[in-house]
């Protein structure tokens, strides 16, 4: 990160949202749990290349060529389309690295990026290893997520932006006009594990206000306090934001030093800066907060997750491959209605993938839960097929039906019921189950889970990773 100065601790104070009554976060905004163990691993990974490459990861170093191919690999493994973007520097050739998901509408691109150079004293791994970590162990769980993305998901690692941002500043210039309309916003993740940290905001940008929102809102859920920070265009947003395009951000802090009432609320020590080593030689493995660093990964992962299925109010539902619109659950409840509450990241019942799934029944008491999604399948299409994957354990002890769960498909009024499965039988480990809905191809459909328990003891029905595909 590029030096910057923080708020003074008077506009933080008028500009924090602490003590107000703020609205609970959609369920669009859960997200996953990121893993914070695979994202250390890719920084002790950095620190390696750091290691073997005069001790940093700079701009015109073998060791930041080093990073870009190992990234690169990573990405080129889980399925994204990777480009290489060579650009001069007066410290020799540098390179942007942006990763493209394949699907989603190509006119309506959310991005995320962070700074993969380091300075040319240190290894780099907070400033901006943890970032770049971060956004890349995010890329490889959405991947691995099987989520069905309704806008088109890019990821992008900036080279030199420790010489003056100079590579998203390369990036967005190089971009047609209508490639860079088409990015509706571009989230920035420069600085996330500050070893004295601190919890900060971007607020320098009137259009990104959304992301900004957002960002405030998972905090909020955490129960962690944060505060708005003006970046003042020190960072790889600025190009994307006096391109007119919505940024935002989160920042750990660096150089500025912590007040007494910044440790007050966030813990660590008022007086010294929240990274003692920015922009040093001591800027190692060991110069993190890995507990902050849980907590943004999951903040990054939140975004990730939202922003892929958000509505820009011209994209059309995810067709490519899957009719059904947040697939796996792990946007939350989004695009499935019915009863408040089955669609959980309860750690209770597992999910199939990612951490949320449908948990219909569980209550050993008489209730009735459903979810719900309507999808109209082409006229044209060869096939249909529905399928889920579902998991289902019982503490019923005898042969007796108490528990169902019927699977069903409603069209213009009339409800059929595909399967029934119930605690007689029940299995505890994942099984896929599949149907063909070939015959009604060219009508509008809601396919539809219901459950109901009887009220003895508890059977749990969790689906997860659903599909209608047609070919």
């Amino acid at each position: 990160m590029r030096k910057r100065t923080l708020l003074t601790p008077l506009v933080l104070a008028a500009l924090t949202t602490a003590g107000l009554t703020i609205a609970p976060p959609a369920a669009s905004a859960a997200g996953p749990d990121i893993s914070v163990t695979n994202t250390k691993a890719h920084l002790d990974q950095l620190q390696s290349i750091a290691n073997a490459n005069g001790g940093n990861r700079s701009t015109g170093k073998p060791g930041y060529k080093a990073s870009v191919d190992w990234v690169k690999a990573k990405l080129d493994a889980a399925g994204y389309t990777t480009t290489v973007q060579p650009f001069s520097t007066s410290s020799g050739t540098s390179y942007n690295l942006v990763a493209d998901l394949p699907g989603g509408d190509s006119s309506s691109v959310v991005m995320f990026g962070a700074h993969l150079d380091s300075v040319s004293v240190g290894p780099g791994i907070n400033d901006n290893g943890s970032g770049s970590a971060g956004v890349l162990e995010t890329a490889l769980a959405y991947a691995a997520s099987g989520q069905t993305p309704r806008n088109h998901v890019r990821f992008g690692f900036w080279g030199a932006e420790e010489l003056g941002l100079l590579g998203s500043t390369y990036y967005v210039g190089q971009l047609t006009s209508g490639q860079r309309s088409a990015i509706k916003s571009y989230q920035n993740f420069d600085m996330i594990a500050s070893p004295n940290i601190g919890y900060f905001v971007y607020d320098d940008n009137a259009a990104g206000t959304d992301v900004r929102d957002d960002f405030t809102a998972y905090y909020d859920r955490k129960g962690i306090p944060w505060e708005y920070v003006d970046v003042q265009g020190r960072s790889d947003h600025a190009a994307f934001r006096s391109n007119g395009i919505a940024t935002g951000g989160i920042f750990s802090g660096a150089e500025s030093t912590k007040t007494s009432a910044q440790a007050g609320k966030w813990g660590g020590t008022a007086g010294r800066p929240f990274d003692a080593c920015y922009h040093r030689s001591c800027d190692t493995i060991t110069n993190l907060d890995l507990t902050a660093l849980d907590v943004n990964v999951d903040a990054i992962g939140a975004m990730v997750w939202t922003y892929a299925v958000k509505d820009y109010g011209t994209t059309p539902p995810p067709t490519a491959g899957n009719l059904l619109a947040n697939p796996g659950l792990e946007s939350g409840a989004v695009s499935w209605t019915g009863t408040s509450g089955p669609i959980t990241s309860s750690t209770s019942r597992p999910a199939h993938s990612g951490a949320w799934k449908m948990w219909l029944g569980g209550n050993g008491s008489a209730t009735t839960e459903s979810e719900q999604q309507t999808v109209t399948i082409p006229a044209a299409a060869a096939t249909a097929r529905l399928s889920f994957w579902g998991r289902f354990d019982t503490s019923e002890t005898d042969s007796t039906v108490y528990d169902t769960l019927k699977v069903q498909v409603v069209s213009s009024g009339v409800t059929t019921t595909l399967a029934a499965y119930s605690n007689v039988g029940a299995d505890a480990t994942w099984l896929q189950r599949s149907f063909d809905l070939s015959s009604y191809r060219g009508k509008s459909v809601s396919v539809r889970f219901v459950v109901t328990e009887d009220s003895s003891l508890q059977t749990s029905f969790v689906v997860d990773d659903t599909a209608l595909t047609t070919t």
